[in-house]
């Protein structure tokens, strides 16, 4: 039902909280186009400067739909975030609220005078409880609030709106003293905390400590909106705890003019976050408590002990390493390796019985893994994403590139059969970097490809793949479904080659996005058409981008 906020109509009253699902502009762009609920638009926290954050594990699961954080103000600093932000559609009856911090007033003036061209209002982050020298910190200092909230009203015309942290003894104190400098309205709350959790001994976050939010905080998110109620008659954004129409409605009798939900939409993808914003926001014109049974109060993070059995080189960047157990994982789906001190990365399983990986070294956490011993206990999350489902009759070919083997010789070996086996195109540089070819051989078709000729096909795989496309006849090409993981490059090449034979429908491929928390939060994993590939993907057959492309 459309309402009034800060000068526009909107067509929803709910938000999802900065750092949450809408942390990129494609993401953004999809929840504007699908999620009409979703009135507020808020951006991830941006800074002056871009920011790395902290290595993963970034998110950690303490009780059910309960959950600490630290990313740690990642963001490409304000100038790159004009220009993507730039490129967005929003439409009159939404609302773009884009969250800023800093370190000094300066800094937060700065930031909001860049980004005021693509904004409706700015949120200021008073309140991250885990980055050193920002937030909560600041949040804290009724002085310091005021201070900012009047140097950022004065720089620019767009509504100012402080998110509040709810870690003090009077957060009525923090609110009046950013309404005394003019803000246009409050947010409440932010993350509370800090807190730890552990697995096995080790602390789970990087940063050891981090914000918590979930369904545990929705007493102290009540308590605050309250509060904050009795001393303002303008909007407050309320969040902190909201999964269910009857917490929505709590937070609106406490004094809520928008809902913001976050940590709830944990585990769901694109699909389940439309049927969740619509259920929602019919049961709060209504009544009912499905919204609540689609929360994934089952969702698991938990890490499991796995020990090394083999670390066996293939060439001087890329190992398999096998494990002494077994895991239950389907054909697409993915896994986490947690390494404590050094952090946690995303991998495809290369075999389930017994689990094993194919690791290229690229870095301090693959390097790690490179170095392994027979023996050594590392952990496992999982599994993650989407299996895949090819049609009962499809011919299934595999391609890839690199250790994209890993993520297709399930598919080749589930899908495949002796009647009609799968088709595996491999293509390295040089012979010496194919692996696991002879074990591929036992279930599949298998043609290699080397820049150098060395092993099979003298070129790239996907000048093979396109050779032998070309000698199918139209109904065997009809009945193909393509899997194709690698480098960008060389799948953007085999996309280009199997459209010329068959169509889009028929293309699924996993590319290499950052991925972070595994279950849809992070946002760090967009792809160009607004899906996040650690919960839709990891393969995905392409869409339209939702953006238009720079330059």
């Amino acid at each position: 039902m459309p309402f009034s906020f800060l000068g526009k109509t909107l067509s929803g009253c709910f938000t999802v909280p900065s750092g949450i699902v809408t942390t990129a502009p494609s993401i953004i762009q999809r929840v504007i186009r699908d999620m009409p609920e979703v009135g507020v638009i808020t951006t991830k926290s941006i800074g002056l400067e871009p920011r790395l954050g902290y290595r993963e594990p970034v998110y950690s699961q303490f009780a059910p739909g309960c959950f600490v954080n630290a990313v740690g103000l990642t963001n490409p600093g304000a100038q790159a975030s004009l220009e993507s932000l730039g490129q967005l559609r929003v439409p009159e009856d939404r609302f773009l609220l884009v969250s800023i911090f800093g370190g000094s007033v300066e800094e937060f003036v700065a930031v909001a005078k860049i980004l005021e061209p693509v904004a409706d209002g700015f949120e200021l982050n008073l309140s991250c409880p885990h980055a050193s020298g920002y937030g909560m910190a600041m949040g804290q200092d009724p002085k310091i609030v005021h201070d900012i909230v009047a140097a950022v009203k004065q720089a620019v015309s767009k509504p100012v709106i402080p998110k509040l942290t709810p870690n003090v003894t009077n957060i009525a104190e923090i609110g009046q003293a950013a309404l005394d400098a003019g803000a246009d309205g409050l947010c409440a709350i932010n993350t509370v905390g800090p807190g730890y959790t552990e697995a096995h001994g080790e602390p789970v976050l990087s940063n050891g400590v981090g914000g918590m939010s979930g369904k545990g905080v929705l007493p102290t998110a009540l308590k605050c909106i309250r509060e904050l109620r009795a001393i303002t008659d303008k909007p407050i954004i309320g969040c902190g705890g909201l999964s269910s129409a009857a917490d929505v409605k709590a937070a609106q009798h406490a004094g809520a003019t928008i809902a913001g939900v976050g940590s709830a939409l944990s585990g769901m993808d694109t699909e389940d976050l439309k049927h969740y914003f619509s259920t929602l926001n019919r049961e709060l014109q209504g009544s009912g408590s499905q919204a609540e049974t689609q929360i994934r109060y089952d969702l698991s993070m938990e890490f499991q002990p796995v020990t090394v059995a083999t670390n066996e080189a293939v060439c001087d960047d890329i190992t398999v390493v096998t494990f002494n157990e077994t895991m239950n994982i389907q054909a697409g789906e993915y896994v986490f390796i947690w390494i404590p001190g050094v952090g946690e990365k995303p991998f495809s399983c290369l075999t389930d019985s017994p689990l094993r990986l194919a690791v290229i070294n690229v870095g301090p956490f693959t390097e790690a893994c490179y170095q392994l011993e027979p023996g050594a206990t590392v952990y496992l999350r999982g599994p993650y994403g989407t299996p895949v489902m090819p049609p009962e009759d499809a011919d299934i070919i595999c391609v890839a590139g690199g250790t994209g083997l890993a993520a297709v010789y399930q598919i080749a070996r589930d899908f495949g059969s002796n009647e009609q086996p799968a088709h595996i195109f491999a293509g390295a540089r040089t012979a010496d970097r194919l692996y696991f070819i002879e074990d591929c051989k036992d279930i599949a078709q298998v043609t290699t490809a080397t820049d150098d000729g060395s092993s099979g096909f003298q070129g790239r795989v996907t000048d093979a793949l396109a050779e032998h496309l070309a000698k199918l006849t139209p109904e065997a090409l009809s009945k193909l479904w393509f899997y194709n993981c690698g480098p960008a490059p060389m799948i953007h090449a085999a996309e280009k080659v199997q459209r010329e034979y068959g169509s889009e429908q028929q293309i699924y491929s996993a590319i290499d996005y950052t991925t972070k928390c595994g279950v849809g939060i992070c946002g760090a994993c967009a792809s160009p058409d607004g899906r996040r590939i650690c919960i839709d993907g990891p393969f995905i057959n392409r869409e339209p981008d939702l953006l238009p492309k720079l330059g």
